[in-house]
């Protein structure tokens, strides 16, 4: 079989802006599902399985090199079903064949070639693939002619191996799920997490490690403070503070537009990776609103400010929801919209080109392709109002000018490309980022973002029964939601039930919440599946446990009943809570990095879900959430009860209370951190 006849495959119609980049390819791709999987039974073919997504560079590399090359494709559609699948879309699928390459040897990531029986038993794969051999790997075209012979010559040798592979990957997804007596986890292994961290931390430019790459890891910066506050460690919060300065004034962050790229590849935070993906930032709005009550700067707020802007100009659709990503590459080369030669200075800002290549370390040698370099702050304007006799607003405004000159020509540039999708999980901790920065920050225009979003995905993705979709596409639901949809969104609505004092929130996030137990929960091992128990396109099942780039939905899920138990006082949100922590004490004991957020929800439970109640009028419950704010009370939830003879304030931990408090000032010693 050659390719398709028509210019345009199946592909074309596909909501996923990732599927759609290869709706030209000459290979006969199907996508995801029953039509593709019944084709491979019936014609009893191998399939090859290509999983990445739309802001991927070495996804578009092997694109370019193999999908779009007429030979490759004629293999492919001759000897296999070819199958693509958006990674954001089916996290369940991706993280399944994942296992199969971390089996094989050789790591992961994207874009991810497997190749299955008809019956989706793995029997081989990789990560990318050349056009030609090199580096130890066969080119793409061989190795499909190699299985192809095989599937014809050693099919049994296939099928064992897909059963030995599949048997092993059954004990990948469920590695951490032994046996273990379920005990609650003690308040010294959250300390000594963040102690850890801040061993592992690069005592010169932050982040984990001391070389490239380096990556954001916002929940275990947020782990960290929390570690703090319980211990009173500086070293602990001067670790995470130092990460979140040199990444705001490194390359990884984008000076012009706002935003997080998706890491750096060096040490110094000076050369990212370019894509910028919805959840690093969302996740960072948290953080940076953390460390201002933490430690106050002027440079959170700045942050803050232009990554919201970003999230806004670049990522909100026209009803109020937020894509997904913004593409690494332009016109064929990554980078090539983010970075600045001397020249282009020169040309743009003329008599403040100097100037400006002072601040963001532009030189004629650059610091990336083509003698270009990525913008980062080498001279803050203090230094740069000091050394050159000028007083510090004056330095501030002639730097606000040269930043909206060079902003103002980049946007004639090629824009990178824009995955579309809306993710009801990546949005979900949208609605936590914004809530949590709009009351630290006094941004009231961000919680009212978050609430416009809330309602399109509580209108169009949540059933009446709490049931969660993956997708909003054209404001209607699409595909069945996962874990993450549930648990993320369940959390983001707990922050913005308190952050407008609306109770509907709080109402809606314990139905999806207690759905989401019902979907996903395994009794059998005391954990959460991936995806729904019902589904029927998972080799083996996959569960939810490890925070990676961003939370697994079984801790956001976790989190967001320790909240509700606090402010709904129904003692089965923590129950389920603690039956889930307990059984994965030891996993987090022994490798906390791969637990950050579900740390953050035991340190909920460890405070005993922590709530203040501030019964008087509205007014007099928003001071008091501001004072509050002003300090650092990450684990403390938040309650308003109108009464006109107020104010009076009650602290709750479980199902015990004070009496009501005339002042603050009372309420202040009963929200320290207990354990």
């Amino acid at each position: 079989m050659l390719a398709p006849t028509s210019s345009r495959n199946r592909l074309e119609k596909e909501p996923s802006p990732y599927l759609r980049q290869h709706a030209t390819n000459p290979v006969d791709w199907y996508p995801w599902g029953e039509e593709a999987l019944e084709k491979a039974r019936r014609e009893d073919k191998p399939i090859v399985l290509s999983i990445g997504y739309s802001a991927c560079h070495w996804c578009h590399v092997m694109a370019h090199e193999s999908f779009e090359d007429e030979a490759t494709a004629a293999l492919m559609n001759e000897h296999f079903v070819s199958i693509k699948v958006d990674r954001e879309e089916r996290p369940d699928v991706d993280q399944l064949y994942q296992g199969v390459v971390q089996l094989l040897g050789r790591g992961g990531g994207w874009p991810l070639t497997v190749f299955l029986t008809p019956a989706l038993s793995p029997f081989y794969g990789g990560t990318y693939f050349p056009s030609e051999p090199r580096h130890g790997l066969p080119s793409f075209k061989e190795l499909l002619v190699r299985i192809a012979e095989a599937w014809t010559r050693e099919r049994k040798a296939l099928d064992a191996q897909g059963e030995e592979l599949t048997q092993a990957l059954a004990q990948v997804m469920a590695m951490g799920l032994e046996a273990v007596e379920p005990r609650p986890i003690p308040a010294q292994d959250l300390v000594e997490a963040g102690r850890l961290l801040a061993r592992r931390t690069d005592p010169r430019f932050g982040g984990f490690g001391h070389q490239g790459p380096k990556f954001p890891n916002p929940m275990l910066l947020e782990l960290m403070l929390r570690a703090f506050r319980r211990s009173g460690e500086a070293a602990v919060r001067d670790a995470a503070l130092l990460t979140l300065e040199k990444m705001a004034t490194g390359g990884i962050f984008d000076h012009l537009g706002g935003g997080f790229h998706r890491y750096s590849v060096d040490e110094r935070w000076a050369v990212p990776h370019f894509e910028k993906m919805l959840y690093d930032s969302a996740q960072l709005l948290s953080v940076y609103a953390a460390a201002q009550e933490v430690a106050p700067r002027a440079l959170w707020g700045q942050v803050v400010d232009q990554t919201a802007a970003w999230l806004v100009r670049e990522l909100r659709t026209r009803e109020g929801t937020f894509a997904t990503a913004q593409d690494a590459d332009t016109e064929g080369h990554e980078g090539r919209f983010f970075a600045w030669s001397r020249a282009e200075l020169d040309e743009v800002l003329e008599d403040d080109a100097p100037l400006a290549a002072e601040h963001f370390g532009v030189t004629s040698a650059g610091n990336f392709e083509d003698g270009k370099t990525v913008l980062a702050v080498v001279k803050d304007a203090a230094t740069l109002a000091k050394e050159h006799g000028v007083d510090l607003e004056t330095m501030q405004t002639r730097l606000a000018q040269v930043r909206a000159l060079l902003f103002e020509r980049r946007q004639q540039r090629t824009a990178p490309g824009l995955d579309d999708k809306v993710l009801v999980g990546l949005n979900g901790l949208v609605l936590r980022g914004l809530c949590a920065a709009g009351r630290v920050f006094g941004r009231q225009d961000l919680v009212a973002l978050a609430q416009v979003a809330a309602e399109q995905l509580l209108a169009g993705a949540v059933a009446p029964d709490g049931s969660v979709a993956r997708a909003l596409h054209q404001g209607k639901p699409r595909l069945e939601g996962t874990l993450e949809d549930a648990g993320n969104l369940a959390l983001g609505l707990v922050a913005l039930a308190q952050a407008t004092l609306e109770p509907r929130y709080l109402e809606a996030a314990g139905r999806i919440a207690d759905r989401a137990v019902a979907r996903f929960w395994n009794e059998d091992t005391l954990a959460y599946l991936s995806a729904d128990k019902g589904t029927k396109d998972l080799v083996v099942p996959v569960f939810a446990l490890h925070d990676n780039a961003f939370p697994s939905g079984a801790s956001t899920l976790t989190e967001a009943q320790a909240f509700l138990f606090a402010l709904t006082g129904e003692g089965r949100f923590a129950e389920q809570a603690r039956k889930y922590l307990g059984r994965l004490t030891e996993a987090i004991t022994e490798n906390p990095g791969a637990f950050g957020h579900l740390l953050l929800a035991a340190d909920v439970l460890l405070d005993e879900a922590p709530k203040l109640t501030v019964f008087g009028t509205r007014e007099q419950a928003l001071e008091a959430r501001r004072w509050l704010d002003r300090g650092y009370h990450p684990a403390v939830a938040f309650e308003w009860k109108e009464e006109p003879s107020g104010p009076a304030y009650v602290v709750c931990r479980g199902v015990t209370c004070s009496e009501k408090l005339p002042s603050l000032e009372a309420v202040a010693p009963l929200l320290a951190p207990r354990g």
